[in-house]
């Protein structure tokens, strides 16, 4: 059974604004994001200027999210190793000179669809190397009891601005230049530099080096790997972004071509679904005590599917906001139950590499999908590659029904510390593996289906926290008697096992003690170093 924290107050969905960093900073983000989505309407409606080929208006969305896709592994163990403030300051610094050489050769006149498109790849590459930073930085702003309120206002501000931005790239596009709109987005990165520059981030606790980038790839993934909240996670991830991804990437040329709209009528249909994002936000935690959190990500999956199916048979503007509004409440509820699944799902260790995992299923469907119903809809129309989103979106929640989102909300992540120092008589080499543990248990045969199952999930957690090996043998000779292995790459990669254990891991070891015969007290742990054939110490 998973472990419970104790019951606290619950805190003001305010509370974190009273951290000053996490409210500069939300502030700051406020108005990035503000000029974030306004440099999406400006570069989709600026494609439908230049080209009139669906392809290419699609190519924009999948130009956004395709860097994020590709880059969001290396991107997110960056963010667990290296100063995330630094991290986070290179980026931002990055997205503001590409955005406002944009918006001058876009003023100029110099703007073509394939400069277009290289520009646009250039901010979703910073975007790449800011999200996972930024969602793995928000424990560090706020007490542990106002991290849930500094999640919900995390999303409040994306989605406000959403339903803010929009509307107003629409009416300056309308009235000046995407240009203008490039260069306001230039602008909105300052205040997050600011802040950042500012701040004085806590130093890192651990008297560990820090991990390699490939090791810190590879852990992450044997963790996401040995999860199955974080597998189910993705999987219906995976089901949702991709045929999702078809609103977003024909809106505009379906508000241009299908209904004869201006710019500010696919502003002010992204504002419509803004709107409808901050409605779910008020609305998700009703819902969610109503719903349970599985069954409420798998509704507002199918209300998307329906609304998917009537933005293709809209007869007008007035209905199409309709669609929108209510699109926007169910992207947002869908979206969030799967992130703050993933949320529960990490410890701090890895929080940004398990996250970075979750945005690269999402942008990886966000940009195949966008590059394939652009084909489709070349091929077709516009409204035939909506009405077959929905349909594929309809059935793929019918094939993932049975792969449950299980919140771990009231399990506790944080670090432990139980495990003692390994006994060794010489210090080994940081590099020298690979390292072999085995821990020997002698158990009461009364309890043995016990102990059986609660070593299952050992394992589980011996291979996400570091080991690329675990087995549980059993003593042929004494049936009482059994042996569990595990192998981790290298001695230093054992040391940060033991800086990652969790207080949920310790809670475990407990009951498979109880599971044992009293006279054998504590198990036996021991350490073994790899040595090559000859007799040479094997390096890992």
């Amino acid at each position: 059974m998973p472990q419970h924290l104790p019951q606290t107050q619950t805190s003001s969905p305010w509370a974190p604004l009273r951290q000053p960093v996490f409210r500069a900073l939300w502030i700051a983000a406020l108005a990035s994001n503000i000029g974030t989505w306004m440099q999406d309407v400006g570069a989709g409606w600026l494609m439908t200027s230049l080209s009139t080929s669906p392809w290419m208006v699609a190519l924009v969305q999948a130009a956004t999210s395709l860097p994020i896709m590709l880059l969001a592994l290396p991107s997110g163990a960056l963010a667990d190793i290296v100063d995330r403030r630094r991290l986070l300051l290179l980026a931002q610094g990055w997205m503001l000179l590409t955005a406002a050489v944009l918006g001058g050769l876009t003023l100029a006149g110099l703007t073509t669809a394939e400069s277009l498109l290289g520009f646009t790849l250039a901010l979703g590459l910073g975007s790449a190397f800011t999200f996972p930073a930024w969602a793995a930085i928000v424990p560090e702003l706020v007490p542990r009891q106002d991290l849930h309120a500094a999640v919900a206002l995390n999303g409040l501000a994306m989605n406000a601005s959403r339903a803010v931005g929009p509307a107003v790239a629409g009416y300056l596009v309308a009235l000046s230049s995407p240009g203008v709109v490039f260069l306001l987005n230039a602008l909105s990165f300052l205040g997050i530099i600011a802040v950042l520059s500012r701040w004085k981030r806590p130093s890192n606790p651990s008297e560990l080096p820090a991990e390699r980038l490939a090791g810190a790839i590879r852990n992450g993934l044997r963790y996401v790997r040995h999860s199955r909240t974080m597998r189910s996670v993705l999987i219906r991830a995976g089901a949702f972004f991709f045929f999702g991804s078809a609103s977003w990437a024909l809106l505009p040329l379906w508000v241009r071509q299908g209904l004869h709209g201006g710019a500010g009528d696919y502003g002010l249909t992204l504002t419509a679904m803004g709107l409808g994002a901050v409605l779910g936000v008020f609305a998700l935690p009703r819902l969610r005590g109503w719903m349970g959190i599985d069954v409420l990500q798998k509704s507002a999956a199918t209300l998307y599917a329906a609304m998917l199916a009537l933005l293709a048979w809209a007869p007008d503007l007035s209905w199409l906001a309709v669609a929108a509004l209510v699109s926007g409440v169910a992207w947002l509820i869908a979206i969030t139950c799967l992130q703050s699944v993933a949320q529960t799902a990490l410890p701090a260790w890895v929080r940004a590499r398990g996250l970075a995992w979750v945005m690269m299923v999402f942008m990886g469907g966000m940009a195949g999908g966008s590059l394939a119903w652009g084909r489709i809809a070349t091929a077709l129309s516009v409204p035939e590659a909506l009405r077959m989103a929905a349909v594929g979106l309809a059935l793929g929640v019918l094939a993932t029904w049975r792969v449950r989102l299980l919140s771990r909300e009231g399990v506790d992540l944080t670090r432990s510390m139980h495990w003692p120092a390994p006994a060794v008589d010489q210090t080994p080499e940081p590099d020298r593996g690979p390292v072999l543990v085995t821990v020997a248990y002698r158990v009461d045969p009364g309890h043995l289906a016990e102990f059986l199952g609660l070593m299952a999930r050992q394992g589980a957690a011996r291979r996400r926290s570091g080991a690329f090996y675990w087995q549980l043998f059993q003593d042929a000779a004494a049936g009482d008697a059994y042996l569990e292995t595990f192998l981790t790459e290298s001695w230093l990669e054992h040391l940060r096992q033991h800086e990652r254990v969790t207080q949920a891991e310790r809670v475990l070891q407990e009951k498979i003690r109880r599971c044992l015969l009293e006279p054998a007290g504590s198990p036996v742990v021991s350490h073994y170093l790899a040595v090559a054939s000859g007799g040479s110490v094997a390096c890992g």
